[in-house]
């Protein structure tokens, strides 16, 4: 059952009123930490109690702290370890086109920063470049495993376990016997997510249909950042019969998200799924009741468990790191609560079957 936007307000109002008085009640005056903005826009944040003396810098993907998504998650990892270490930390972001990568990194090296993680895979051949004439600093590069260096981290997901839960979900919830996928552009990494999100469907139903659809090929990436494109490849989707579609596409999301909303609105049934963050808590309020599920792909524990081993002693770089179900690294959300009690008990089960080794997930489309 959906509940309703008016209704859902005024639970959001009433709940609002309970945290202010919370608030309000606790007058204890104990503030463990406190965050000061740098001129240049990075976040340095002091925790209470002990403090490590390590030294963090975050590059962020396009679009940086608060996108809702992606760069977000990366943040909150930073952010937890910050409280719990007291590290010092700077946060950058690279320009519109990206093309200062290599500078904010060589600026964090210079700098004399211990423990470098740069978001995204569109860093690697920068981190490369960088790292090899920066020996004193470890990076960490997060969906990226070309770099070999002995100071460099690799950082990646199992994107198609967490791809196969929402699959399942589909499948599982399909009134039509007819999903899709569209992917922001048709890349390895992104067919992962397309891989795992066909097996999960197949293990409920092989003979559910289907849709695949790219908005883009390399070298365009207009497509992680096409709603408008998303929008219309979604809405052609709907419109052949599919009535869940699947978006790994970043931005591009976020069109998909309207195409099921218009779909709904004019009286039919239409969901999509969402990636990387649980939008159903980010998104624009008005598409929340169509986005079923998301598929989480937790970058904060990446980042937060990279620099807890780095406080820690451990080496981080010349290793590659996956984060998969057996880790939290991916899963699935049930924000709205539109999955059935029923549903959410099979996606448990194969879950575990994943995470025992009893089904291998693929990671390229057949």
């Amino acid at each position: 059952m959906r509940i309703s936007r008016r209704l859902r307000a005024l639970l959001g109002l009433l709940m609002a009123f309970t945290l202010l008085a919370a608030a309000c009640g606790d007058d204890s005056g104990d503030d463990s930490s406190s965050d000061t903005t740098a001129a240049d826009g990075s976040t340095d944040t002091t925790a209470g109690g002990e403090t490590s003396d390590l030294t963090v810098g975050l590059a962020y993907d396009l679009g940086g702290r608060g996108d809702q998504s992606f760069n977000d998650s990366a943040a909150a990892g930073l952010d937890q370890a910050t409280q719990e270490f007291g590290i010092e930390s700077e946060e950058l972001e690279p320009d519109e086109g990206g093309e200062n990568r290599q500078e904010l990194l060589q600026l964090l090296c210079d700098n004399g920063t211990d423990l470098i993680i740069a978001v995204g895979f569109l860093y690697s051949e920068s981190v490369g470049a960088v790292a090899e004439n920066c020996p004193d600093s470890t990076f960490a590069v997060v969906d990226d495993a070309a770099n070999d260096l002995p100071n460099v981290g690799n950082l990646v997901f199992a994107e198609e376990q967490g791809s196969f839960l929402v699959g399942v979900a589909a499948a599982l919830s399909t009134e039509t016997d007819h999903v899709g996928f569209i992917g922001g552009v048709n890349i390895e990494l992104i067919q992962k997510f397309q891989a795992g999100y066909e097996a999960g469907v197949a293990a409920v139903d092989p003979a559910i249909t289907v849709d695949v659809e790219y908005l883009t090929e390399p070298p365009d990436f207009d497509g992680f950042n096409a709603p408008d494109r998303g929008r219309e490849v979604a809405a052609s989707m709907y419109e052949g019969g599919a009535d869940i579609v699947y978006a790994a596409a970043g931005g591009s999301g976020g069109g998909v998200f309207e195409a099921a909303q218009a779909v709904t609105d004019a009286g039919g049934t239409a969901w999509a799924i969402g990636v990387d963050a649980d939008q159903y808590n980010t998104a624009d309020p008005a598409v929340q009741d169509v986005i079923l599920t998301s598929m989480l792909k937790n970058v904060d524990v990446a980042v937060y468990n990279t620099i807890a081993s780095a406080v820690a002693g451990d080496e981080v770089g010349g290793q590659t790191t996956v984060f998969d179900l057996s880790v939290d690294g991916v899963g699935y959300s049930t924000s709205g609560d539109f999955l059935s009690e029923e549903t959410i008990t099979q996606i448990e089960s194969f879950k575990q079957q994943i995470i025992d080794g009893e089904i291998e997930v693929p990671t390229a489309p057949e």
